[in-house]
């Protein structure tokens, strides 16, 4: 494995546990471009920035919300990181009020590395399990989740 993709992986986690797990916005821009781009964001925004607001849009929402790094692989400058998140819904997301409910969900994510910061990202996470788990949308069969018939 070379330095680079030791380094990226290594940055890789602390986005995770710094950004994800702690909400600790300090260390953005030292591990984000300024440049960075989103490609499955809805937000406009990019950079530092539009990664604090949809990282605080999910962490308001979910304040107890934490991601398990399941496995990580680096090849040149891309990272993917496989992760399981969780946490309790306890304030709305936009257009979804809070249930109370706790939801556990998985997803993928790579990274683009570019100086050792992320460059550009991909995410993939199973938002319909969690609509399904929150009971906002009908589970496999027509019930809504958490139904009894």
């Amino acid at each position: 494995m070379s330095e680079e993709e030791i380094r990226n992986k290594a940055n890789e986690r602390r986005f995770v546990e710094e950004i994800w797990n702690k909400g600790n916005f300090t260390v953005l821009n030292d591990l984000v471009a300024p440049d960075y781009v989103d490609h499955d964001s809805s937000s406009s925004i990019g950079g530092p920035e539009g990664l604090r607001q949809e990282v605080s849009l999910f962490r308001n929402a979910f304040p107890d919300l934490r991601f398990a790094i399941e496995d990580i692989i680096a090849e040149g400058d891309k990272v993917v990181t496989r992760i399981t998140a969780s946490g309790t819904h306890e304030r709305d997301l936009p257009g979804i009020a809070a249930t109370g409910k706790r939801a556990t969900i998985s997803g993928m994510v790579m990274t683009r590395y570019e100086n050792g910061k992320a460059a550009e990202g991909w995410f993939k996470f199973d938002f319909l399990g969690l609509y399904r788990q929150l009971g906002v949308i009908p589970a496999r069969g027509g019930a809504p989740a958490g139904a009894t018939r």
